[in-house]
């Protein structure tokens, strides 16, 4: 017994880390700005593309865990995330980087479904299962939720890199206690991998990504990046008749025409956006305009934080007493309500505010993650919820993925359009400054005191026009999903 645990705190302390990389870099997007000179797009691959190809990596990864054995998919997931890990910390350029970070999520797409198997083949009795799952999700729902406040620290006393260095003496603790102490898994040599059809997924998301943020940016020519998106959907669209056509798929696509299944899937995808999307708005202009360091940034979101680490079990109490259509369209109501408030809200002068609509959107964005899981388990059927889970996973990495890209480009294009710079300020440099508010502050460097200060205080008040136009679209959408989500549960009762 005493080893099955000490397998279970081997194996869920790897998952500590590819947790917190999830967010860790939302309060570092200043200093990357500063330090590599990323640019507002080279800034949004940096922190999405880990969400976004590790959402197409999993499902293979698991089957390659299936194929090897678990034990061994931990430990090489390990290695792979220790490397990227250095590799990312030592990068010279932003290019450098964003390879470094899809490197780093193949590995913690290895990690994941190792963990999962290490759970289900360690703990036979449902009982201790249950425990040991509790835990997993506990690590990696506060592991993503302490994440700012853990980059905050770190860049508080030493360099950025250091978010990433953490990494690597919990892989070397974890890749020799578990040669020893985590016990071998008998693999199936006959179990397909699929990597092709992951690999298609994954470059059709990221081209559909790479379109929409170009299209909102106007740097390619509109054939260009039609043909882009083009070429991303027709990707997606074969993607879907092959798994639609394969006798083991990667994904049961079939299961999406179940209405409930469906629904889990859109509410785990929005609430992901919504709080990814909105901690990495919050963590810029905290900096950028307020003039806080990102450990000050990260305790100043640690409402957030709490209230949606930790808002689990009052939501499982409330989905059995209320059901799960009030749980689930309330959550996405009351996040759309918080987001809406929190655009009107002046952050340096009315913190007791942004504070208890900040514990309202954790709250509500967390109930609403919790009601798509048990949506997305509930109705799929007990031989298919394997990939019932795959799919909720991919929910919430596309999520994740999508969130900075959405709130990414509204931040964008709202802040080009309001920016009024100093008629002094022109060409070359006044595009730049326009693009985001980190390449105002950039531009500002080399400007006289006068002119600098002109600069600087007009891309604050832009930042400030374009966080309210992306916090009330952002509630209004919601409003509209919340209301779609009632009426579509509602026909789901009725039957």
């Amino acid at each position: 017994m005493f080893q099955r645990w000490l397998a279970l705190v081997i194996i869920v302390l790897v998952y500590i880390p590819v947790a917190i990389d999830a967010t860790v870099l939302h309060v570092a997007a200043p200093t990357l700005s500063m330090t590599l000179g990323a640019s507002g797009n080279e800034l949004l691959w940096i922190i999405d593309i880990y969400s976004l190809v590790m959402a197409g990596m999993v499902l293979p990864m698991g089957a390659l865990g299936d194929r090897i054995g678990f034990k061994k998919l931990l430990m090489l997931g390990s290695v792979l995330f220790g490397l990227s890990s250095l590799a990312a910390a030592f990068a010279p350029s932003a290019a450098w980087l964003i390879a470094a970070r899809a490197t780093l999520a193949i590995g913690a797409a290895m990690i994941i479904p190792a963990t999962l198997a290490g759970i289900r083949t360690l703990f036979v009795e449902a009982r201790h299962r249950n425990i040991a799952l509790g835990v997993w999700a506990a690590v990696g729902s506060g592991g993503a939720a302490f994440g700012p406040l853990v980059g905050g620290l770190l860049l508080e006393h030493f360099y950025w890199g250091s978010v990433f260095l953490i990494n690597v003496p919990i892989v070397v603790v974890v890749v020799a206690l578990a040669a020893h102490f985590v016990p071998k898994q008998q693999g199936r040599p006959e179990q397909t991998l699929n990597i092709s059809h992951a690999l298609m997924l994954i470059v059709a998301i990221l081209l559909l990504v790479y379109s929409a943020k170009t299209a909102l940016k106007g740097t390619l020519s509109p054939a260009i990046v039609t043909g882009t998106l083009l070429t991303g959907a027709v990707m997606l669209f074969i993607f879907v008749r092959i798994q639609l056509r394969a006798s083991q798929p990667m994904i049961d696509m079939r299961l999406f025409c179940h209405r409930i299944i469906l629904s889990g899937v859109v509410m785990a995808m929005t609430a992901m956006i919504a709080l990814v999307g909105f901690e990495l708005l919050m963590a810029q202009e905290l900096q950028f305009v307020h003039g806080f360091t990102p450990f000050e940034a990260g305790i100043f979101m640690l409402p957030l934080m709490v209230a949606s680490g930790f808002s689990g079990p009052i939501a499982g109490v409330l989905v059995g007493k209320l059901g799960l259509r009030l749980v689930a369209a309330g959550g996405m109501g009351l996040s759309a309500v918080s987001f809406i408030g929190l655009s009107m809200l002046d952050f340096s002068t009315q913190q007791w505010q942004a504070w208890s609509l900040m514990v309202l959107l954790g709250f509500s964005a967390a109930s609403a993650l919790l009601a798509s899981t048990a949506a997305i388990m509930a109705a799929a059927p007990k031989e298919k919820a394997a990939a019932a889970g795959a799919i909720e996973t991919m929910s919430y990495e596309l999520g994740a993925g999508l969130g900075i890209a959405i709130f990414g480009l509204l931040l964008t294009r709202s802040f080009s359009a309001s920016i009024e710079l100093p008629q002094e300020l022109s060409g070359s440099l006044a595009e730049k400054a326009a693009s985001s508010i980190g390449e105002a502050v950039k531009v500002a460097q080399d400007l006289s005191p006068t002119l600098a200060e002109a600069t600087i205080e007009a891309a604050k008040a832009a930042f400030i026009t374009s966080h309210s136009v992306a916090l009330g679209s952002a509630g209004a959408m919601l409003l509209i999903l919340a209301t779609g989500i009632w009426f579509s549960l509602a026909k789901v009762e009725q039957r």
